[in-house]
């Protein structure tokens, strides 16, 4: 896939703010695009007519290589050092602590692990010396105003398997290839404790897309690491994958999962209640084990998940003739039976959070935008023009739900019922 470069794009022409909105996104969204998945068709960036919030150099935040990786074994794919980006809290948020665990696809064969260990999503060689902290991250009271001020923490994802791979998975021949996840999660988490989490008395794991999937996988760790006496919540934000047929009914994703679990030994991370009854790589998917976890979760997740109506309902494989080219990557080109495919494609995750939309602790925001992470740009976080659901941001419901102010279960209407929605025109 070739990938857009932004320099050659600043040259052609001066940018009005809506660009600015969409090289924003566009550089969110080539994480998730350097995945298993990668579709042809998608090289062009996703555009949305609204303004971006300007970025400061308060908002840049230095990378971090773990001091205690190497010790531990915790390699990236390639065998560099993982990192973070560390922004310390202050005042009120001096004791609490927000982690976020970066997203971007899996690697299910030697190949594309090898082609992965050549990029930022499988080595540290490539990792940007500043990230922008948007959205969750920001520290800006007007674009986050729950976190601001807490010790905020950006894992960056360099393994390929939601932080969950083992060593002894890994080959023994001339393929150079490390699938250490768990041992980086467990080494940068105990780097943090030692760094003042250990104290924590508020905490939030949190992650978007693969990340948000992690966040889900290791939100009891996270919790069982922490003072008792601490209020630990989980966010997964667009990591709820679904194991769904598509459209040709080929079970695309549950075989790409079952190929990331057997390469990486993913198993042994996965919940051990939901592996003890059924086939490890189901254990994946969040239906299958979410109802095991203890701690508090809140799933922040758009209806029309874009990325997974791209690469898991509709992959390019399953549409030889391209009568969904124009449908998956705008979804106001969809006629009328393909909004009745994608509407039924909410259903199914409708029946799929049945059970978790019972629980007392849990809280969701499920708009019915064709979008994927929200949490992770102060424009769909919290800002003027942000999608809401009974006139509340993300921001605010989970806000609301992690002080345990009221509870939140925000279901949209069906698409197109919601004008504050951002939803993505890839063309």
């Amino acid at each position: 896939m070739a990938i857009p470069r932004f320099s050659s794009l600043l040259r052609c022409r001066k940018w009005a703010k809506s660009d600015w909105l969409v090289a924003s996104i566009g550089f969110v969204l080539i994480v998730f695009f350097l995945s298993f998945f990668i579709d042809p068709t998608s090289d062009s960036i996703p555009s949305v007519d609204r303004s971006r919030p300007i970025i400061s150099p308060s908002d840049l935040v230095k990378l971090k290589l773990s001091s205690i990786a190497k010790e531990r074994g915790a390699f990236c794919l390639d065998g560099s050092l993982p990192g973070y980006h560390f922004h310390e809290g202050s005042g009120s948020g001096f004791k609490s602590w927000l982690v976020h665990m970066e997203g971007g696809g899996w690697c299910n064969t030697v190949a594309s692990c090898s082609a992965r260990a050549l990029t930022k999503l499988g080595s540290s060689n490539y990792f940007e010396q500043e990230v922008a902290f948007q959205g969750v991250l920001s520290s800006d009271p007007s674009q986050n105003p729950e976190f601001f001020n807490w010790n905020k923490v950006a894992i960056r994802y360099c393994d390929g398997a939601s932080f969950a791979g083992h060593p002894e998975a890994e080959f023994k021949n001339e393929t150079r290839l490390f699938f250490r996840g768990q041992l980086i999660w467990e080494a940068i988490i105990d780097e943090l404790l030692s760094m003042g989490m250990s104290d924590a008395k508020q905490a939030i794991l949190t992650g978007c897309s693969a990340g948000g999937l992690a966040s889900l996988i290791h939100c009891d760790y996270f919790r069982d690491h922490l003072p008792k006496d601490a209020a630990v919540k989980c966010v997964s934000d667009g990591g709820y994958f679904l194991n769904v047929p598509d459209v040709l009914g080929n079970p695309t994703m549950r075989s790409f999962y079952h190929d990331v679990v057997n390469l990486q030994g993913v198993d042994k991370s996965l919940d051990q209640k939901c592996v003890a009854k059924t086939e490890p790589s189901k254990c994946m998917f969040p239906q299958e084990f979410l109802k095991n976890i203890r701690t508090p979760v809140f799933l922040v997740n758009p209806a029309y998940d874009f990325w997974q109506i791209q690469n898991v309902l509709v992959p390019t494989s399953a549409d030889p003739d391209k009568s969904w080219a124009k449908c998956r990557l705008n979804i106001k080109e969809c006629d009328a039976a393909q909004i009745k495919f994608l509407h039924g494609f909410r259903s199914s995750m409708m029946d799929a959070i049945g059970e978790f939309h019972q629980s007392k602790d849990g809280g969701m925001f499920i708009d019915s935008c064709y979008a994927h992470c929200q949490t992770v740009m102060s424009v769909t976080w919290h800002s003027p023009t942000s999608p809401r659901i009974e006139n509340k941001t993300i921001a605010e419901s989970v806000g609301d739900w992690y002080f345990n102010r009221k509870p939140v279960k925000l279901i949209d209407c069906p698409y197109p019922c919601n004008p504050s929605c951002y939803n993505l025109n890839f063309t």
